[in-house]
C-alpha cells in the first residue's frame, strides 16, 4: 500500500461509502492518505416525511469531517434515487472526469452482487471508468445475497468507533429505524471480518482488480 496516496470511494448514496468502508477510511486518513468521497445522490426522493430534501447534504458533510475526509475531497452529484439506470451515460461522463481530475491508485465501489439497481450502476460504470485502477469493492449485507470477500482490511478499535460516529451523523437514517445504522450491527460485523481475517476488527472487501507495480 506504500504507492497508493490517492484513494477514491464510490457511494451511489450520500451513506453508502460510510456503511461499505467508513472504518477504512478512517485508517487512511490516519496513515496521511488523501481520500476522496463522491456521492451520486443525495437520495430526496427517500428523505422521511418532516425533515428537509436535502438533509442528507447536510449529514454527509457532517459524516466526511468526522472521517477526517477534507471538504474539497466531498463531492455531490444529485441524481434521482431509484432511477440510476437511465441517467447511465451521464454517470459514466462524470466518473471519468472524476478518473482524470483525481487521477486515484485505489477506488472502492459497491459489489456486483449488490441487488440495488443504483449501486450495480455504480459499480458496472466505476469499473468501465476506472479499469486501469486498484478497485476493491465494498459489502452491504443488506443488499447483497451474496459476496465474495477475498480482502480485507484489518482496522483498530479507534477506526471502529470512528465509524460509527460517522454513522450517527446520519439521524435521518437513524431514526428512521434502519437496522443496520446501529452500533452492535456494526461491531458484530466487524468482528466477523475480524476474526476471518486473525485480527480484532476489520472490514471486507472483493477484489476487482489489483496492481503490484
Amino acid at each position: 500500500m506504500k504507492d497508493v496516496e490517492r484513494i477514491l470511494v464510490l457511494g451511489p448514496h450520500t451513506d453508502d461509502g460510510e456503511f461499505g468502508c467508513g472504518g477504512s477510511i478512517a485508517k487512511f486518513v490516519e496513515a496521511g492518505k488523501a481520500v476522496y468521497y463522491a456521492a451520486f445522490s443525495c437520495a430526496e426522493e427517500s428523505v422521511p416525511e418532516g425533515l428537509p430534501k436535502d438533509i442528507l447534504l447536510t449529514e454527509v458533510k457532517k459524516t466526511s469531517a468526522v472521517l477526517g475526509i477534507e471538504a474539497d475531497r466531498l463531492i455531490n452529484f444529485r441524481y434521482r434515487v431509484r432511477h440510476f439506470p437511465q441517467y447511465r451515460q451521464d454517470i459514466l461522463e462524470d466518473l471519468v472526469r472524476l478518473r482524470k481530475e483525481i487521477n486515484p491508485d485505489l477506488v472502492f465501489l459497491p459489489s456486483k452482487d449488490d441487488v440495488h439497481q443504483d449501486h450495480q450502476v455504480i459499480h458496472q460504470e466505476g469499473i468501465r471508468a476506472f479499469k486501469f485502477t486498484r478497485i476493491l469493492s465494498y459489502e452491504m449485507p443488506w443488499n447483497n445475497l451474496s459476496i465474495t470477500t477475498n480482502a480485507f482490511i484489518t482496522l483498530s478499535d479507534a477506526h471502529i468507533a470512528t465509524k460509527i460516529k460517522a454513522i450517527e451523523c446520519y439521524q435521518s437514517q437513524v431514526n428512521a429505524g434502519r437496522n443496520y445504522a446501529n452500533e452492535e450491527f456494526i461491531k458484530s460485523l466487524a468482528r466477523t471480518r475480524g476474526v476471518q481475517s486473525h485480527s480484532h476488527y476489520a472490514e471486507a472487501f472483493e477484489v476487482i482488480k489489483w496492481l503490484i507495480t
